[in-house]
């Protein structure tokens, strides 16, 4: 990370990992393998990462129940990075410390042929978490302008006109009482060859490895400018990107975890007040 995000301080971690907003993004001055404000190493990171399960759990479990009285707020965590960046990881490390029964993950891929009949924000808004629910996006809208983009799977006119799309959706979302986290899991060159090698030297991650991954890698220039656009003109003030360095995976997580804690904490939910008269109640059931 640059060294203005290097430090230890006093800082939430929100203020640490916040891509500044309105100005142009160059992900080659951040340090993919670092660990901003982060424990010192990876035993202590686990241990870390663990110890915000209980409060992450309860700040969920307040969440749901503050919606069965009316609370329409809920939180999205949009989840997206090259491949083996550790989106797939996230889901499974970091959502694990919530109910399952209150998140909702969606894994956006090609758009099937009925999606394709429709404007590309259409499967998005479908897929939203409901009020009290915590989502999380495996890949999402911003698929329409990166690989997209790359690819040249849209007109570039269209794919131009799609950030300002994004940016309006979004801005409609945070008016409805929806917390978006956007991060981007940075990883290195390096880093992703080594886990593309992983994957082809261990024969039970076979099924995870697509040849086709090679052939992105050459492409990796394109895609870091095509990240570079996004996250610049996809950042406001009240849905900016956080930057996550990936090449570690328990910081990845410990980080990701807080950040999820830090919004938590500030939307503050809390239990809703029952409507009915505790002690008649209690003295009808001890009666029964």
């Amino acid at each position: 990370m640059p060294k203005k995000m290097a430090g230890r301080g006093e800082q939430s971690l929100r203020e640490l990992l916040r891509l500044p907003v309105g100005e142009p993004v160059d992900l080659s001055a951040y340090e993919a393998g670092g660990t901003p404000g982060g424990p010192p190493d990876k035993r202590t990171g686990l241990a870390a990462t663990a110890a915000l399960a209980p409060r992450l759990a309860d700040l969920q479990e307040r969440l749901y129940a503050a919606s069965t009285a009316g609370d329409r707020r809920r939180l999205l965590l949009v989840l997206q990075g090259m491949d083996t960046s550790g989106k797939g990881g996230t889901v499974k490390h970091v959502i694990g410390h919530f109910n399952p029964s209150g998140c909702r993950i969606r894994a956006f891929k090609a758009p099937t042929e009925e999606e394709s009949g429709h404007p590309f924000l259409w499967r998005v808004a479908r897929a939203l978490p409901e009020a009290g629910e915590i989502g999380i996006f495996d890949r999402s809208h911003y698929e329409d302008v990166l690989i997209a983009r790359v690819r040249e799977l849209a007109p570039r006119t269209e794919i131009e006109t799609r950030y300002g799309e994004i940016a309006g959706f979004e801005k409609s979302l945070a008016d409805r009482g929806v917390t978006l986290v956007k991060v981007f899991l940075h990883i290195s060159y390096e880093e992703q060859r080594a886990r593309l090698l992983e994957r082809l030297d261990n024969p039970e991650k076979h099924w995870k490895f697509n040849s086709g991954d090679i052939e992105e890698r050459a492409l990796w220039p394109a895609y870091q400018q095509a990240y570079e656009i996004a996250l610049e003109r996809c950042a406001t003030d009240r849905t900016p990107w956080y930057l996550v360095p990936a090449d570690r995976k328990w910081y990845r997580n410990w980080a990701i975890s807080r950040l999820l804690l830090e919004h938590l904490e500030e939307l503050a939910p809390e239990y809703p007040k029952g409507n009915f008269d505790v002690a008649e109640c209690r003295a009808r059931l001890l009666a029964s």
